[in-house]
This record gives structure tokens, sequence and C-alpha cells, in this order.
């Protein structure tokens, strides 16, 4: 019964995280607010589990890793703001970006996806240009059974790829997104923090 209660703190909020001690987050309203250690082993890990799953097919959620680096799920309504974001390619995205990281980015760039499984770069640099909100990534299962990362360009993610989004001004999405953070930040006494302010 905690499908409804994501639900509804992910569309009051705006975002919803994964795991946090302070905000919203889905271990939180599932299991409680005093999870110690990994979720998974905790007695209610595979309820935990299920209602990942459903919020990650849910048409109003996008997943990323907009808030201090952790799995973040967004309300639709908040989609035009980090789209015009995650596409800028501003200064804190690119400067200091390693040359494995670039290189990656480049392969996403000119094929539009790339596995993790056939890339011969490590999954650090995948990690840097996630951290940056420069792809979308998905955990798929390849045909041995096994557990890799897709990375794709922006424009083909499953649930942004044929929504018309309004234009919007990367400042202006920021602005929107952090006086959102700021604001449950206040709330919640937390310190989530976005990618673009930790440069």
């Amino acid at each position: 019964m905690s499908f409804p209660r994501l639900l509804r703190s992910l569309q009051e909020n705006g975002i919803l995280l994964l795991s946090d001690k302070a905000l919203p987050s889905v271990v939180g309203i599932v299991a409680g607010p005093r999870v110690k250690g990994s979720w998974w082993g905790h007695e209610k890990g595979h309820e935990i589990f299920r209602e990942l799953g459903k919020l990650e097919s849910n048409p109003d959620a996008l997943t990323t890793r907009l808030v201090s680096g952790k799995v973040t799920y967004l309300h639709r309504r908040l989609w035009p703001d980090f789209i015009s974001i995650a596409n800028a390619r501003e200064g804190w995205q690119i400067r200091g970006l390693p040359s494995g990281a670039r290189r990656l980015l480049a392969e996403v760039d000119g094929k539009g996806q790339v596995r993790m499984d056939t890339y011969p770069g490590k999954s650090e640099d995948a990690r840097e240009i996630e951290r940056r909100l420069l792809v979308y990534t998905e955990d798929i299962h390849t045909d041995k059974g096994f557990h890799t990362k897709l990375l794709s360009a922006w424009s083909r993610c499953p649930k942004v790829r044929d929504l018309r989004l309004p234009p919007k001004n990367p400042g202006a999405g920021r602005r929107a997104l952090e006086n959102l953070v700021d604001s449950l930040n206040e709330r919640y006494d937390a310190n989530g923090k976005l990618p673009w302010r930790q440069q």
C-alpha cells in the first residue's frame, strides 16, 4: 500500500529520492526514517524493490541523479526545467571532465546510446557523465543474464523523446530547481545539493 504515498510525495514535492536521511525518499516512506545501512538487507527490502519498479515505470517519474548525486525521481512538471539544464552543455558539465569521460560522452553523442558491457572504458567515466546530467542511464539485463548500464542521449530517453517540451532557458531551469531544493532543504532540515552548485 506504499505506492499511492510515493506518488503523492512525488506530486507534492516535485522530487523523491531513492534513499536519504532527511529528504523525502522511497526507503523512508516504505520502511520508515530510521533505516541504517543498505536498504537491501532491511526486512522491507523486497517491498522497496517492488515499489521502485512501479515508480520507475510510472509515466510521471523521470529517474536521474539530480540531488546530491543520488537516484532522484523527478515529477513530470519539472521535466522542461531539467531537460533544459541537462542539454545545455554548460561549463559545470564539461569543465574538468576526465579524458575517458570525454571519449565516452563523444561515443554517446555519436551513436545515441552505449552499453557499458560493450564499451572498453571504465565505469567511473559513466558515473562522471551521469553525475553531470550529460546522459540518461538505465540498468538493463543482458542476454547472458548480467546487469549493465545503458547510457543514452536525453533525446533517446523513452519518457521524454516523444514529448513536445516547451523550450526553456537553462538559467531559468536552474533557478526553478534551486528554489525547489532550497525550499525542501529548509522544510526537512536537509542538505540536498544540485550538481552545478558543487563545482
